[in-house]
């Protein structure tokens, strides 16, 4: 398998990728997959992961850093923006199409955690989409206003839309609006404020486990304003026909948002628990990442393997 430095560019910001792929030949274009990361993540934690086992199941895949975080280009740094994040993915779709190792007819989305809100949300839109499937789906609009368990007190989100205001005000004014911290300072305060979930985020992204250096550590206070009228699953009714597939930790508090989406679908629909498995587990813990793997390697090679010469005319691949 090797892994290329790749860029191309979504809404005029270029975006930084790792383009994985097999190492075995192959006698003409692969299936290809767009692999989208969590929130604040980058292409070298979780989605590089899964970038690189899809790789070794004769994927082409390619991880990249949203616009505005990671190694990618966009100002300001550490912004969240939705629309931005769902162009990301359909200008990723883009420049595979001009792979000469990709089968064009052949893409799927995979995206993680937040990426798997807004992967759902790029293929309602983007016919080119084959196939698509998550991994501990989140909705990051539905996160930042109801909480990670959809319990959240509704002013703690006001609360953040009130910081968000005076941010605004004070960059429009010339002064700094300074930056929402993702973390607190401490696993015990981060345990304080999310529970299991936060205490497990902590330890992933602060610690050596999975932290990386560009990994984000604050989001721009427009971040917050931008989510609060969101909806990652608005399109998913218009990927059926087209098959959907996510996959979540049996323990997962975020279970919710995915049963959520899977209500919505029209067409092939399958919502997978890995046993024992929380929302954080499966972004790295080889015990649930490995079943994670094959059974995304079976929706896909079953999905990806025919492609479309005329709308409605499937033909088995070579």
């Amino acid at each position: 398998m090797a892994r290329t430095n790749v860029t191309f560019h979504s809404a005029g910001i270029e975006i930084a990728a790792h383009l994985h792929t097999p190492g075995t030949p192959a006698s003409g274009p692969r299936p290809a997959l767009v692999v989208g990361h969590p929130g604040t993540g980058v292409k070298e934690q979780t989605s590089g992961t899964y970038a690189r086992r899809m790789a070794e199941h004769g994927f082409v895949a390619l991880a990249f850093d949203a616009a505005h975080q990671g190694a990618s280009g966009g100002l300001p740094r550490g912004l969240e923006d939705p629309a931005q994040r769902v162009e990301d993915f359909k200008a990723a779709v883009s420049y595979l199409t001009t792979r000469p190792e990709v089968d064009a007819e052949r893409i799927g989305l995979l995206g993680i955690c937040a990426s798997g809100g807004y992967s759902l949300a790029a293929a309602g839109g983007d016919h080119r989409v084959r196939a698509v499937a998550t991994v501990s789906t989140a909705d990051p609009s539905r996160q930042f206003r109801l909480g990670a368990d959809g319990t959240q007190d509704p002013a703690v989100f006001q609360s953040l839309l009130d910081s968000a205001a005076r941010a605004r005000t004070a960059a429009a004014r010339g002064e700094d609006p300074g930056a929402m911290a993702v973390f607190p300072p401490t696993a015990e305060q981060a345990a304080a404020l999310g529970g299991e979930h936060g205490a497990e985020g902590f330890e992933y992204y602060r610690t050596p486990r999975g932290g990386h250096e560009r990994s984000a550590r604050f989001l721009a206070w427009e971040s917050v304003d931008r989510l609060a009228g969101y909806d990652a699953f608005f399109a998913v009714p218009l990927i059926g026909p087209r098959p959907l597939l996510q996959i979540i930790g049996e323990r997962a508090v975020t279970t919710w948002m995915a049963v959520e989406a899977h209500q919505r679908a029209t067409g092939p629909s399958e919502v997978h628990r890995i046993a024992g498995a929380s929302h954080v587990d499966l972004y790295d813990k080889e015990e649930y990442v490995g079943p994670a793997v094959d059974r995304l390697a079976g929706f896909f090679t079953t999905h990806l393997t025919t492609r479309l010469t005329a709308p409605g005319r499937p033909v088995t691949a070579g």
